[in-house]
């Protein structure tokens, strides 16, 4: 059996490779590496956690309330206290009980945003981020040495274990609202209170933003709330192409703008009152301006190498520092881990801001931008056009792109950095990085983004231009470099 974890855990096709049985050893791996000092030592903290109390969540997948009792269980047996979810949950909660409840570790079942035939295991360190690289690497370490000295994981009777108090249920909602009370102003809220519609795409981010709201005079309309293990056939990914039922629901009168939430709610969409669709890179610059213009906050901004230049403008205009990281929320956390951090964020839609864990949360922003749209008094549509007066236009788009054969990182960014254009669409190339792929910044500040992905024969082009026709013409450059590498 052969188990990798990526940049944010173990992700695989249920009832393929993830097993009850895999799981259990995945697991018993995971209690190995969480118990050796090396795991403590990756992390710089303040406090001392407790070292046998973890935390254990869920999402609304097939069988992830079972998937997770069996992780409670194995835990259970090797001497931890856990405190298991009592319901399905968002992954910010379960990362923020984490931090809260003190203890060691955490582990969140679910595959995210992927499709419904997936599930996975996401692993949380003590400051309720995603586990460090290195902590991942020993688990794996763990699963490999275990199963050559043919140790199987060790299982302890679920009632026995809520018997003796090991295992735990709970509430992670509790001190998770109690937390986003501290970054969210209720009371602005409550002076303009705002009617819309969350779409929770059948994920664990359900009912969690009308809660929150519930006495605040907002009337909220939630869609695909209910459950549904197969997410409806689609992918609970909150960007245009899954929202149908959101423009739907806005067209309908349901509300006068819309919040989305992926499968585990840690990212972020939203619409308009006319049906457009709000992107990431839009949602953090309208965040970034709002924090700094209206709530007078200051610190670094963290974005991905594939999130928008805008809040470089931005940034720019407040005199703060930009930093730029690979590809995964995981490098954002490092920074908000050892750095005062004001936001950080990456285009696919996990953003947090000062104050909260170093992890993506999609209910906390999209109650910011309630927020924000009841600050301003104005509408999203109204908002989004003003921030593009102010630091756009900014157009983008993203094409992944099939090759015959996979190609590496290495090989393409060889090609890319010793093939630069002199130009693209009218603009000269000003600056090349290879931080993560290669990246072509132009003399507009528009740019091109291109990354060939580690799983699959596939070439991830991203673009961003001042016109629609740039983009165009930046995609169709990445399509030539498809063709001249097959």
């Amino acid at each position: 059996m052969t188990i990798h974890f990526g940049t944010d855990g173990w992700r695989a096709v249920i009832s393929d490779t993830f097993t009850f049985n895999n799981l259990r050893v995945v697991t018993q791996a995971i209690a190995d590496a969480v118990v050796s000092e090396y795991w403590v030592k990756q992390v710089k903290s303040d406090t001392q956690p407790n070292l046998r109390r973890m935390v254990v969540g869920y999402d609304t997948r097939f069988l992830s309330d079972r998937y997770a009792q069996e992780v409670a269980r194995v835990l259970a047996a090797n001497g931890f206290t856990v405190f298991l979810a009592h319901s399905d949950s968002p992954t910010p909660a379960i990362s923020y009980a984490v931090r809260h409840s003190n203890s060691i570790a955490g582990v969140m079942i679910t595959a995210s945003h992927n499709a419904p035939r997936y599930n996975g295991l996401k692993l949380k360190s003590m400051l309720g981020n995603s586990a460090l690289p290195e902590q991942c690497r020993r688990v794996e370490v763990y699963i490999n040495d275990n199963e050559e000295r043919a140790r199987g994981p060790n299982l302890m009777d679920y009632d026995q274990a809520r018997e003796v108090g090991l295992i735990q249920r709970f509430n992670p909602l509790e001190a998770y609202f109690t937390h986003l009370h501290t970054l969210i102003n209720s009371d602005v809220i409550a002076e303009n209170p705002q009617r819309f519609v969350v779409d929770s795409m059948y994920g664990s981010g359900r009912g969690v933003i009308k809660t929150f709201l519930h006495g605040t005079g907002c009337e909220i309309n939630e869609i695909r709330g209910e459950m549904n293990p197969g997410f409806g056939g689609v992918h609970p990914e909150p960007i245009a192409r899954y929202l149908g039922p959101l423009a739907g629901a806005i067209s309908t009168g349901m509300g006068n703008f819309g919040l989305a939430t992926d499968g585990d709610a840690d990212r972020i969409g939203a619409m308009d009152e006319r049906g457009n669709f709000i992107d990431p890179h839009k949602i953090m610059a309208l965040a970034l301006k709002y924090l700094v213009e209206k709530r007078n906050m200051s610190g670094a901004v963290v974005r991905t190498v594939s999130t928008t230049r805008m809040v470089d403008r931005l940034a720019k205009r407040y005199g703060l520092k930009i930093y730029e990281t690979p590809v995964g929320f995981n490098h954002i956390a490092d920074y908000m881990m050892s750095e005062d951090v004001l936001i950080g964020g990456e285009e696919s839609g996990g953003i947090s801001f000062k104050g909260h864990i170093p992890e993506g949360d999609g209910p906390l922003m999209g109650l910011l931008l309630v927020e924000m749209i009841a600050a301003y008094q104005s509408t999203l549509y109204e908002m989004v056009e003003n921030l593009l007066v102010e630091v756009g236009p900014a157009v983008y788009e993203r094409k992944d792109i099939r090759l015959s054969h996979p190609v590496s990182k290495v090989a393409m960014s060889q090609y890319l950095t010793q093939h630069v254009p002199t130009e693209i669409g009218g603009e000269m190339i000003n600056e090349v990085s290879s931080m993560d792929g290669v990246k072509y910044i132009l003399a507009d500040d528009s740019w091109l983004l291109i990354r060939p992905s580690g799983t699959e024969p596939v070439l991830r082009v991203y673009a961003e231009g001042r016109t629609p026709q740039m983009v165009k013409d930046l995609l169709a450059y990445g399509e030539v470099v498809a063709q001249n590498v097959v």
